[in-house]
């Protein structure tokens, strides 16, 4: 039976006092700036974030500038359309790290047919990108307007808006997107992803209600409606503001999920269809050679796990930003600063003294 030796008082003493010393750092940095500039500075310091950040900026780089975006040409010299012949035995990566790196003509291979699957990624990581800012986009927008008017106006209106919302939790998200997306899944993307939009707006709706449900009990809250200021403009000049913080992380939560669903879908078979690619597309499409040809599985799975991991990553920074109560622990490098300028400080007040 093992037992648990208590921390020493001094041990307590001086990681209390290591802890005191960073909160009084932190405090003095950020005295005298704004809430935003604060904000961003707490996001900037998180390196999960950071990172995350600069991989999808990244990616999306990648993405629209290597096949072009529209009318704007790219610079990789084959199109996802394109029919080629088959260079390597079973179109294999011509990629190579032997000699140094050799990219060659296709550097994630090509499938049996011929079709550069770099070119066929570009192109899934472009259209699963879109799908994922639409939806993120519109169903923020939809859950702030319906969980804004339940919280504020409450009575009647908020039972009726909060049972509708409990009514699309209860299905399920990925049977609600399956009959949509069959419906729409033959045209665009941002057909797909408004339809998606639809059923995906639910918990920013909750959490939006929530938030209006605790800030209508404030005092400025009053002051506007003395003032004489419409339903309207308190919800969404004055609260709104004031909750944009839940909002932000939610939103990138949202985005993240969003992705996901449309990977499953296409993957089913009920999202984006031939001609036309997504990165969960090329999974459905190329699912049968992932034991002969496991590349054309390989790097559109690479790129949704990648984009998935950066969104949340970057979310969780916003979360730590925006949440006053998150406090970060100190590292062992921190904490042995803070004890040598305690030690330090310490030394100088016994030699004033003495």
């Amino acid at each position: 039976m093992t037992t648990s030796t208590p921390l020493s008082p001094q041990g307590g003493e001086h990681h209390d006092a290591v802890e005191t010393n960073e909160n009084a750092l932190e405090l003095k940095e950020v005295e005298g700036l704004s809430q935003g500039r604060i904000v961003l500075r707490r996001f900037l310091r998180h390196r999960g974030a950071m990172a995350g950040a600069v991989v999808l900026a990244i990616v999306v780089v990648l993405a629209t500038t290597s096949i072009g975006w529209g009318p704007i040409p790219g610079w990789w010299k084959y199109t996802p359309t394109q029919l080629l012949p088959v260079e390597n035995a079973g179109g294999s990566p011509t990629l190579s790290f032997g000699d140094g790196i050799t990219i060659g003509n296709h550097p994630m291979g090509q499938d049996n047919v011929g079709h550069d699957v770099f070119a066929r990624v570009m192109r899934g990581t472009q259209q699963s990108l879109l799908v994922m800012v639409v939806i993120g986009l519109l169903a923020t927008t939809i859950g702030i307007v319906i969980g804004a008017l339940a919280g504020f106006l409450r009575g009647r209106l908020d039972n009726l808006l909060m049972r509708f919302t409990d009514m699309v939790i209860t299905i399920p998200t990925i049977m609600i997107g399956a009959i949509l997306g069959a419906w729409v899944g033959g045209a665009s993307p941002i057909t797909l992803a408004i339809a998606l939009s639809l059923v995906t707006w639910t918990s920013m709706a909750r959490l939006v209600r929530g938030e209006f449900l605790s800030l209508r009990e404030r005092e400025f809250v009053d002051a506007a409606r003395v003032a004489g200021a419409s339903n309207g403009r308190i919800m969404f000049k004055h609260m709104l503001p004031n909750a944009v913080g839940v909002i932000i992380v939610n939103t990138t939560l949202l985005m993240a999920s969003a992705i996901l669903l449309e990977t499953a879908l296409s993957y089913l078979g009920f999202g984006i269809v031939a001609p036309d690619v997504s990165l969960g597309q090329l999974i459905n499409e190329y699912q049968t050679a992932f034991a002969t040809r496991p590349w054309l599985f390989w790097w559109p799975g690479l790129f949704i796990v990648i984009i998935a991991l950066c969104v949340n990553f970057i979310g969780d920074g916003l979360r730590d930003a925006f949440d006053p109560r998150q406090r970060r622990i100190p590292t062992r490098r921190s904490m042995a600063r803070a004890a040598r300028r305690e030690a330090a400080s310490t030394a100088v007040r016994v030699d004033v003294r003495g």
